[in-house]
């Protein structure tokens, strides 16, 4: 069921800022995330300061984990052995208030009035709530928050008492270690949801506190690592703490005061956190890097100021979508902002989902946004990948392989998922690697980058390849053994996105003039490469999936929506043995590698594909729109467009509780980039091929290529060109070669016809599954 959309009384349409503006019981934990902060270091749920209003409150900082031993039921060699987990960092968000010995709460109190936001334009989350208390008082409270930019690792919470009369007002300011709070273990019953640990985790170092301030370190028991909290509080009535208590689970300031009519109550709360390795007292660290909540604030609106400068993606005429489009935006600057020389979990810092891991989400529905809007940052994911080299090089070992495996999923370089089929077994992980190693050198001209962090990767995943996949009797290439996106079909001969991506791996390895490779290595990447097997079914006329896929009993489509995801309600073998996609897999490769297929095989290769892909994977929709966009298809191109869209703000997949699907918000961002503007890169120049959707008046956004700033405007008939900082730029616009400079340039553009999608034979509903059909 829909959230956002469906009560629009209740969320307002702003172009900026989520709105709401009643509060209802139900759906705490997925509004929490929805309202979350972040800077791609810290990030801070959007729950209510009352412990009775919160679901699932909690603060992430990036990378901050424990790992623990993976404990397999039938262990074999070279499984994953060591898990990771993002872990719940002690948390500021906490106030308690009681007003002539009422504690409100929006559970149990009588609430006149109601609204939060956070504004896209500030980075600033507010809730103010107006209470009609028991003693007849009329109090509102306003809560203010901003994470710091400049100061990563400061968190800024205001809190602001209002009444009508004067009130005895008892407010405590808390801090609390979430991790170690008994709470139930959603993982065994959804993989997607993060488990906990059965020990404790944060083991105090420095407990300190008095007069107001809090300084605190712990220490992880198995990782580690070291996080330092300092709290400084500041009042309004300048009115000292009544009590500072300091524990390694729950510490407080509590203040105890009268609050008259004509002087509201405020209380500012300055945190900030420092984490890593080191025997130094971080909680000091943490005291050094303390703020005052207006510069935190300043900060915060400072960075959007500059970040919607040309970032921004507006859409003319389209109102209900604008709201959506820069919600995702938004969340894509909280996830990667800060982030530094760091991965970019699959949740960002929104919530705990994925166990807080680096997937290759990050290098192909991330790094395009990063590499167009602030290629300094795409260039530090890269940085971060390269640092985990050494590990790469010794699992490449243990697979028999050459050159680097990369992890599938990982906080600290080594692999850690225990399911091999779903996990190791993706090496295409290697080809986005350098897939997007190769797109940001192409669009920064970062010859720097190239010549040695670049060089590096596209090497040693180019050696993987060669030595993973063999040249058989009839003389093609083949990689046998694996996985592709689609995780509903799994280890498998020659998938065709695998081979595509490690085809485009080996000849950008080839193509490099570095001295460690010589001219028999080159060779051997060349002759794999094109040799290489792309499976195609003669008699569909379309390319398959893998060697097999074609051959496979299809899926019985009148399964009941209840069924859906398929990887929560069918053993994998069930679904491993039967035509259907979790995911677009084909259709990926074709849109990666544009240039390697033609307008044909691709028409048909959706016609066949989109059919029979649930889109239980949040990576789909974007893709799939993409490419429907591509072959002529304007209302599918629409239709998956907008259920990426609103997949967190109407939680599509119920599971936007455990933090922001990011990758998706990242496709987002090439739908509307690449589907509908059509720019397709790692040619000779930027190529567009624009898909305007009719119902739309109109496009613009900004892109940084080779040093420029180029501003794109769509309109029905037309794009728009500029180029509004640096030299002129080269461009192909569906075919014509064109220089464009500080001139806006305007190319009309004839509309592109629909075509007659191809009609496939299907096959007989599959009898194989009685309890579906039971159940229908």
């Amino acid at each position: 069921m829909a959230l956002i959309t469906s009560d629009r009384a209740r969320f307002p349409n702003d172009p900026w800022q989520l709105v709401e503006t009643v509060h209802l019981p139900g759906n705490a934990g997925t509004l929490e995330t929805l309202f979350s902060l972040g800077n791609g270091h810290l990030g801070i749920r959007g729950a209510h300061w009352a412990a009775a209003d919160a679901e699932l409150p909690g603060s992430f900082i990036n990378g901050f984990h424990e790992t623990w031993d993976i404990k397999h039921a039938e262990s074999a060699y070279g499984f994953a052995r060591t898990g990771q987990r993002i872990l719940y960092i002690p948390d500021a968000n906490n106030f308690t208030v009681v007003i002539d010995g009422e504690t409100l709460s929006l559970e149990e109190s009588t609430v006149l009035d109601y609204l939060r936001s956070v504004d896209f334009a500030t980075g600033v989350y507010e809730c103010r709530i107006v209470w009609q208390c028991r003693s007849g008082a009329t109090v509102t409270t306003t809560e203010r928050r901003a994470v710091g930019y400049e100061s990563r690792g400061a968190l800024g919470i205001s809190l602001e008492l209002a009444a009508d009369r004067d009130i005895s007002a008892d407010v405590t300011s808390s801090v609390i270690n979430r991790q170690d709070q008994p709470v139930e273990d959603h993982s065994a019953h959804d993989p997607r949801r993060a488990g906990r640990h059965a020990g404790r985790v944060l083991l105090p170092v420095r407990l300190d506190g008095g007069d107001g301030s809090l300084r605190m370190s712990w220490e992880t028991a198995e990782s580690k690592q070291r996080i330092g909290l300092a709290v400084d509080h500041w009042t309004s009535a300048e009115v000292q703490p009544f009590d500072t208590q300091v524990h390694e689970d729950d510490s407080s300031v509590r203040y105890v005061l009268a609050v008259g009519a004509d002087r509201p109550f405020v209380l500012e709360k300055s945190v900030s956190y420092a984490e890593g390795q080191s025997v130094e007292d971080l909680a000091d660290a943490a005291e050094a890097a303390l703020k005052p909540l207006s510069e935190i604030f300043a900060e915060s609106a400072a960075h959007y100021r500059d970040y919607w400068t040309t970032s921004d993606i507006e859409l003319a005429g389209q109102t209900e979508l604008q709201q959506a489009v820069r919600w995702n935006l938004f969340q894509l600057a909280q996830a990667t902002a800060c982030a530094d020389v760091a991965g970019i979990p699959a949740k960002g810092v929104s919530g705990s989902g994925y166990e807080g891991h680096y997937f290759w989400d990050q290098e192909v529905y991330l790094l395009p946004y990063l590499t167009y809007t602030n290629p300094g940052n795409a260039r530090q994911v890269l940085e971060f990948r390269h640092e985990m080299l050494p590990e790469a090089k010794i699992r490449a070992k243990e697979l028999s392989v050459d050159g680097a495996l990369f992890p599938w999923r990982t906080i600290n370089g080594l692999e850690a998922s225990a399911y091999y089929a779903a996990g190791t077994a993706q090496f295409h992980i290697a080809a986005a690697i350098a897939f997007a190693a190769n797109r940001y050198i192409w669009a920064s001209g970062d010859t720097e980058f190239q010549e040695t962090l670049g060089s590096e990767l596209l090497i040693q995943t180019a050696r993987m390849w060669v030595s993973l996949g063999f040249f058989g009797k009839d003389g093609l290439f083949h990689i046998h053994g694996v996985t592709g996106p689609d995780e509903y079909t799994a280890v498998v001969n020659d998938n065709l996105y695998t081979n595509v991506m490690a085809r485009f791996n080996l000849r950008a390895a080839a193509a490099l003039d570095h001295p460690e490779i010589d001219d028999a290595e080159r060779q051997l990447w060349e002759q794999a490469a094109n040799r290489m097997q792309l499976p195609y079914d003669e008699d569909l006329q379309v390319h398959s999936q893998d060697n097999d896929f074609m051959a496979l009993e299809p899926w019985d489509w009148s399964t009941p929506r209840s069924k859906y995801p398929l990887l929560l309600n069918f053993h994998p073998l069930v679904i491993y043995r039967h035509q259907v996609l979790k995911q677009a897999d084909t259709v990926l490769a074709m849109f990666l590698q544009w240039q390697d297929f033609t307008a044909e095989e691709k028409r048909r290769a959706f016609d066949f594909y989109d059919p029979i892909t649930t889109g239980d994977s949040t990576l789909s929709a974007c893709v799939q729109g993409i490419m429907a966009a591509e072959v002529g298809y304007g209302k599918a191109a629409l239709d998956h467009f907008t259920h990426a869209l609103f997949i967190d703000l109407d939680d599509t997949h119920g599971n936007t509780i455990d933090g922001v699907h990011i990758a998706s918000t990242g496709g987002v961002w090439s739908s509307l980039v690449s589907g509908f503007a059509g720019l397709r890169d790692q040619g000779a120049v930027p190529y567009f091929d624009p898909r305007l959707p009719v119902e739309w008046e109109g496009l613009s956004f900004h892109l940084k290529v080779r040093g420029r700033l180029l501003h794109v405007n769509l309109e029905q008939g037309s794009i728009s060109l500029t180029v509004r900082e640096g030299a002129p730029l080269d461009v192909d616009v569906r075919g014509e070669l064109l220089t464009v400079d500080g001139d806006t340039l305007r190319v009309p553009l004839a509309p592109v016809a629909a075509p007659e999608p191809t009609i496939f034979p299907s096959g007989l509903p599959t009898a194989s599954i009685p309890v579906v059909r039971a159940a229908v």
